[in-house]
């Protein structure tokens, strides 16, 4: 009796205790990719990003003090990168696209401007083929998107 009960807390312990693991892994891998691409970013600690949010797979960081912005995705099977130096951007934008009659949200990107060339440069934050119709996430990516825009300007502004 007492071997038959030690042997299913053993496999309970397990089947809690393998997951959990794993989930750990993974956090500490990500946080170790993320300080790599930061610190690839920071360009000799010239830009120090202390303004940073995670949500839903992505990274977003703010350098106001030397006026720089980096994005990271690990959304994608590879992650996307993006670095902006803010001192050459005019303004930021929210672009959002619809797809069909009913207005269904395609894409949702930062739009920003450069100064001397008058080109636009797109930061996809959403896209819905990414996630499949999940409103939640594309309600959070949006939110996200909208103080980012507004953190951004206020930088710009500066």
């Amino acid at each position: 009796m007492d071997t038959s009960v030690t042997i299913i807390g053993l496999v309970i312990t397990l089947l809690i205790a393998i997951p959990l693991t794993l989930v750990f892994r993974s956090n500490v891998l990500n946080k170790a990719k993320v300080k790599q691409i930061k610190q690839q970013y920071s360009q000799n600690n010239l830009y120090n990003f202390e303004t940073s949010e995670t949500q839903n797979k992505k990274i977003l960081s703010l350098d106001k003090e030397n006026k720089s912005f980096l994005f990271i995705d690990f959304s994608y099977k590879e992650e996307a990168v993006y670095f902006v130096d803010l001192k050459n951007i005019l303004l930021c934008n929210l672009a959002v696209t619809t797809q069909s009659k009913l207005g269904t949200v395609a894409t949702v990107k930062i739009e920003l401007v450069h100064k001397d060339t008058m080109q636009k440069e797109l930061i996809p934050i959403y896209n819905i083929d990414n996630h499949m119709l999940d409103f939640n996430c594309l309600y959070e990516d949006h939110r996200l998107a909208e103080k980012w825009v507004a953190a951004i300007n206020d930088c710009i502004s500066k």
